[in-house]
This record gives structure tokens, sequence and C-alpha cells, in this order.
């Protein structure tokens, strides 16, 4: 009997049409002894979605019937969309777009739920997009939920899901032997799925605790994104045993740079150090860079258990105040961390480089190094930029180093922005916490010199290593980046029209240059935010994929993750492979294996990825709430980011904190939306409010279960006021103005209200 594979290719061959399974195997010529077996991979076939049963209990491919399997994503409105599996199977003649995920109106979604892996009906094409209808669920994308326990008058138990996306409460029919309350947040296992004539069923497995409770809403995340939290024994019991040194053993085979004065450069509170850098002048005048990898690979072998827990994290995740590691710690913060004084296991990349700062040799290498120093960003910038005589002194012998990087980092930077790369050097925010674990404020992350140095050297060693691997024919994972949709960059060229601006080019023939182009002229002005966000939802995903397809944002044709294996899986496919082909074990029958296997792991790993960055943003987003929970009636200025029918998103300019003017809070006109000029326009006033301006607004109303602040716009909100205020009386003094002679003004207002925290998880402003 064929392998799956094959069968699949046997069908594709040999089965023209929709045809009963009894038909397939008179078309297939399978035996009465191949039946058995034919039948079970026939089945697994229906179960991964490569055949569809249709009416009549006829199977097709997907194809045959205008099909697509994929992953249902729905919208807190009650549609959805379903992202194409094959998003992940592109080639370098054919390349996929995100546009073509299809759309799935509330009525079509049959019963599924966000998250799910689904069959779907292609209804009808348009210039707009695709329509389909659900037909088949083939795996259910949420067997746990995160919610907000309720009853009911009658005492009818259930839960509301924290994640908006998935529309259904949980009915809980088997009473829970946790002691919960109202209002307390719990995980919840499915047991029964939705159907036409029953809700989904559930039963508590876990009670959170309260909102309010410190580090709550680290672990409502951590659970509703489906990211294990704890490792499993197996794996613990794994990294136990690989102890906490460097064995004699180990270092056989190894090139050894323990001579070589190494150091790492990190921020204030990491706790791994997985890169180090060594630097020299060479006497003809190039510079030899050496990039240090922990060389997770030598430990984590393909298919263990560390292994297995790695594959299904896919990364680490990092919060505010702690991270769930891919790795345990006994090799996270211990042996793959690069202390200083110790001797550790890396891959070295040795790059030599000229005065263009053109790589003209390279050397890859399993070696050991015993790093010199851990430096933290803000002691290099220190030294390098306020030149701090302590710490100049302090690392006398190390300040040339950091001098020769700083050379070298201005010299590639130059040759990368001249090649062309898109550097949106945005602010991005940062919560601050208290030891009680309370939000103390939202800042700016301050990237200075030294984050640059060491961005600027680890993308150097990433284009190094992904060209050796595409030259060399070696399997393995890039990250890629595609070419903006032409449509979306048309779109893009249009709204920067409207504001004075152009990119000078067809959108065809749109290159980065273009755009960096675009961002240096707009930086520091009114503009750079709105054209910014904008150029940013034009461009596509960057992605894991087993073909080098280039990096359209960095501007360059080869491009890996190398640099981190201790915290990203893809890296650490990358050294296995760089292992392999450099002791010859990548024979013909593990090529073929890793062309089957590349595809998969590289879809997982992209999806993993996207499941970290949700995880990371809704935490950053649900502080940011919190942080603005005693603030309601207070007022901001602020750009506006996004227009949409459903009203203005707006962002705080002093907090980097997002919210929502609710369409149904400008009720001075009736504001209608231009989307191709990214604009509200009032029908009568005229009025308008566009992507990119600045206005004043006020604090209305800050829901922390539903991770949502609405404003109001003061111009607006003083607009309905002076509209609805009673006429007065000549000679007297309305109520209205006897009332505001009493009350004290917004300022003073603001500060009362910083000094008493509210009680409730909703807060509104009073009306005025």
């Amino acid at each position: 009997m064929p392998p799956i594979n094959n069968l699949l290719s046997l069908i594709r061959k040999n089965v023209p049409y929709p045809a009963t399974s009894e038909e397939i195997f008179q078309l297939l010529r399978i035996s009465n002894k191949q039946r058995s077996d034919f039948t079970r991979q026939f089945k697994v076939l229906i179960s991964k979605g490569k055949l569809v049963q249709g009416r009549g209990d006829r199977f097709s491919l997907p194809e045959m019937k205008n099909f697509t399997v994929g992953r249902l994503v729905t919208n807190p409105a009650g549609f959805g969309f379903v992202i194409p599996d094959d998003i992940h199977n592109s080639t370098k003649t054919q390349k996929r777009s995100r546009d073509q995920d299809i759309h799935i109106s509330s009525g079509n979604l049959m019963n599924a739920m966000h998250g799910d892996r689904v069959v779907v009906r292609i209804k009808r094409r348009t210039k707009a997009g695709v329509d389909g209808q659900i037909v088949q669920i083939l795996e259910r994308g949420n067997p746990r939920v995160v919610g907000s326990f309720q009853r009911t008058d009658l005492g009818v138990a259930y839960v509301v899901p924290f994640d908006r996306r998935l529309l259904m409460n949980i009915k809980l029919v088997v009473k829970s032997k946790f002691d919960v309350k109202p209002g307390h947040i719990v995980v919840i296992e499915i047991t029964r799925w939705p159907s036409e004539a029953h809700q989904p069923v559930g039963r508590i497995i876990k009670v959170l605790g309260s909102l309010d409770e410190p580090g709550v809403d680290t672990s409502v995340v951590i659970h509703m994104c489906g990211i294990p939290e704890t490792h499993s024994q197996d794996a613990l019991n794994e990294g136990r045993r690989l102890g906490a040194t460097v064995k004699k053993s180990d270092l056989e085979g190894r090139t050894d740079f323990r001579s070589l004065v190494t150091v790492t450069i990190d921020g204030e509170d990491a706790r791994d150090f997985d890169d180090a850098i060594t630097i020299e002048k060479l006497k003809d005048g190039h510079y030899r860079l050496g990039v240090h990898i922990a060389d997770v690979a030598h430990y984590v072998k393909e298919g263990g258990a560390l292994d297995i827990d790695a594959y299904q994290r896919g990364t680490s995740v990092y919060f505010s105040e702690r991270a769930v590691h891919m790795f345990p710690s006994e090799l996270s913060t211990e042996l793959c961390s690069l202390k200083p004084n110790v001797n550790r296991l890396v891959q070295s990349c040795f790059m030599d480089l000229n005065s263009s700062g053109q790589v003209v040799r390279y050397e890859l290498h399993d070696s050991v190094i015993r790093s010199n120093a851990r430096m933290t960003y803000s002691e290099v910038k220190e030294i390098l930029v306020d030149r701090n005589d302590v710490l100049r002194s302090k690392y006398k012998s190390l300040v040339p180093k950091f001098e020769l990087m700083q050379e070298l980092f201005e010299l590639l930077h130059k040759k990368r922005k001249l090649r062309g790369t898109i550097d949106f050097d945005l602010p991005e925010a940062k919560v601050v916490m208290t030891q009680k674990g309370e939000v103390k404020e939202v800042v700016a992350v301050e990237r200075n010199v030294a984050h640059r140095i060491i961005e600027e050297f680890m993308l150097l060693a990433n284009e190094t290593v992904a060209e050796h691997l595409d030259r060399n024919s070696i399997p393995a994972l890039y990250r890629i980046h595609e070419s903006p949709d032409a449509n979306k960059v048309e779109d893009f060229k249009y709204f920067i029209k409207t504001l004075g601006h152009g990119l000078g080019v067809g959108r065809t023939l749109v290159k980065p240059k273009h755009f960096q182009q675009l961002i240096d002229r707009v930086r520091g002005t009114s503009e750079e935010r709105p054209i910014s966000s904008l150029m940013l939802r034009t461009m596509q995903r960057a992605r894991y994929d087993a073909l080098s397809l280039g990096h359209f944002g960095l501007g360059t044709k080869y491009y890996t993750h190398f640099t981190s294996p201790i915290r990203r899986y893809p890296d650490l496919v990358v050294h296995r492979m760089l292992r392999e082909s450099r002791q010859g074990k990548l024979l013909r029958k593990r090529r073929e294996n890793l062309t089957q296997t590349l595809p998969k792991i590289a879809q997982q790993m992209s999806e993993m990825e996207r499941r970290a960055t949700e995880a990371e943003r809704q935490l950053l987003q649900w502080r940011k709430v919190r942080f603005m929970l005693d603030k309601v009636g207070d007022e901001f200025e602020s750009y506006v980011t996004g227009v949409s029918s459903a009203g203005v998103f707006v962002e705080l300019i002093e907090h980097y904190v997002e919210g929502l003017v609710p369409i149904s809070s400008m009720a001075d006109d009736y504001y209608r939306l231009i989307e191709g000029d990214q604009k509200l326009r009032g029908e009568n006033t005229k009025k308008e409010y566009r992507l990119g301006d600045k206005v004043l607004v006020q604090v209305v109303q800050v829901n922390l279960e539903k991770k949502q602040i609405d404003f109001g716009i003061i111009e607006i909100l003083d607009s309905i006021r002076r509209k609805t205020r009673p006429a007065k009386v000549k000679g007297r003094k309305s109520k209205t103005d006897k009332r505001r002679s009493t009350r004290p003004g917004r300022r003073e207002r603001s500060e009362k209200r910083r000094t008493k925290r509210p009680k409730s998880n909703t807060v509104k402003a009073r009306s005025k």
C-alpha cells in the first residue's frame, strides 16, 4: 500500500471527479487484501482535510469542488475569516497573499468557533474579496477557555469567554468542586461542542482568582492563548541530567576561542545571555567580527523530551514581570547562558569585512568560548556616548573593543541604509510595575547605540548564515518577508498623496528604499505616526519558510534566524542543519525526510510566533487599561491612529495608550466614512477626523474585562453640551449655571480622581 502522500497523488491522477469510496477502490485498482490498509489511510486524508466528503457520500480533492482547508479567525462582531493552510506552502514562483483569506458571514459559520480548523466552500469571488461557507469542522482549536464565572437569576452557571472572538457563552452543567464566586476568572474545558440545538458546555478545571489580584492578568493571557505554563516532567528530568557545567568530553572536536576577548551585551534585567561578541582590526585593515551563539543543539537532541516541549512552544514569551521560557531554567539560565568566566559551548560565525562593510570571508565553527564580561546596554551607552569616566576606567581593557564595535556598526548601518531597508524606529510602550504588581506608569522603550550595535551584528550573522545555507543547498528554515500586495501599495499611495507625499514609483516596482525615503522625509513631523502606522498595515507579516524567499523589509535576498536558539525553535533547527552539513550527515534519505517535515515545522513556528506576539500584545493592552482606571474624566492630547465605521481610534501622546472614540458618541453630526482618504466627515458641519490628526480627548469609560477604553473628542462633547444647555431666564441664573459655579474645574476633578482608585472594573465619566 502506498504512503499517504503517494495515495493522494494517485487519487489526484486517477480520480478526476467526485467519487464514492467504492468507485475510488476500483479506479485505483485496490485489491481486497489492501482494502483495510487503504481505508485507514483514506480516513486520515479525510481527517486532515486532504479529501472532502460531499453529497451522496462522494469524496473529492478540495480544489475539485472549490473547497479550501484552513484556520477560522472570528471577529467579535460575529463574522470571521478562514486563513488557508497553503498560505505556508509558497514556492519561488508562486506566492500567496493574505488578501486571499476567505470571509465567512455569521450565517455561514456552521457552529465553528474561533481557532477551529475547517473546510470552507468558496461561494463567490469579487474584487472586494472571497466569500465562503464552512461545510466541515476538522479540528477544534480551543478545548480550554478562560472566562468570567457568572450565574443567572435562576442559578444557572455559565462562563463569559475573555477572548471576545469566542462568540458564545459556555454553560456549566456539572457542579464545580472549586469554591468559585461570580466574577472570578476560571479556566474551563469544553465537554460538548456547540450544535444547532445546543450551546457549548464545559467544566471548571482551574480558578485563577479575581482580576484585582496581582499576576492574575498574566495567568489569564497565558491560559487564554494556550501557552504551556510548565514543562513536562520528562523534559525537566532530561534537563537536570545534563548537569550544570561543560564536560571535558563536550570539548572534543571543537575550535577553542577561549583566548579571545569576548563580551555579552544585554538588558539590565536579562537572565539568559545567548549571544556574545568578539571583534578585532586585522593588519590589512579589515574588521573581524565574531558572533558566538549558545550551542543549544548540542544538548537538545531531535525527538527528545526537551525538543518536543520546545517544538510545542515554538518560542519563549516575555511579559513585563516574568517570562515563559522555551526551555527549563537548567538550560535557559544556566548551561546555555553565556555567563562570564565559565566555559560555554557555542556555534560561531566569524566574518571579515572590508572598509565598505562587505563580508569578504566567513567561517562557521562548533566552538567553545569563555566570556570576559557581562555588559548591559546602558553601560555600553555610557561608555561610548556619555563618556562616563568611572565606567571607562572600570572596563579600561574593553573600551577599545566597544569603540571598534561602534565604528563597524556605523559602517554596516550606512551600508544597509544605502541598499534599502525599512527602519520605522517608532517608540514602543513599556509598562512599569510596582513591587505589589500594580501598574506604575507607561513609558517609551529606549533604544540606545548599544541596542543598535548588537542588532546590526545579529542581522549580519543571520544574513551570512542564510546565504551559506542557500548557496550550499542545505535544508533549513528561513525568515522571509514577502513584497507587499500591489493593491495595498496603491491604497497607501493614494492616502499619502492626500498628505502631499508620494513613493515616486509604480506599485509593482516598489522597493524597501522607497518606503524608507518616505519615512526619512516625514521623521519628526505630525505625519510620521499615521504614515508609519498605515505603512505597517500595508506590509505582509514576516514568517518562516523552508525556502529562501528573501526579506523585503530588510532588503536582503537571504535571511534566517540563527542568533537565538535558546528562545526560538527555528534557530535550533538552523543550528542542527549547520552541524549536520559540517559533519557530512545530510545524506539523501535525510534530505528527503527534511523536504517533508521542514514546511510543517515552518507553519508551526509561524503560528507559535503569532501566539506569543498576541499574548504579549494582549497583556500590554490590559495593563494600559488598568493604568487608565483612575483617569476617567481626564483630558489628553492624542493622535488619530485609525478610522472606521465604528468610530475614531486614538493613541495618547503622553502614555502610548490606545482606545476608541465610538461613532455613537460623535452626536454633534452624522459622520460618514471616507475609506480611501482614511477619514470621517460630518454631513452638515463638514468637520473631518482623519488618520494623523491631533485631537484633545477625554477618558469616558474604562472596562477592564473587555480591555477597552472609550474616549470622547472634547470639541464634540462641548458642542453637544452647548446644544443641550437650557435657555437662560433674564435676571436669573439657570440651575446649570448655579451647579457650574460650585463645581471644581476639570483639572481639580482630575487630581481628586487620582487620589482614589475606583472599585469597579468598569468606570464611566459622569454626564456633564
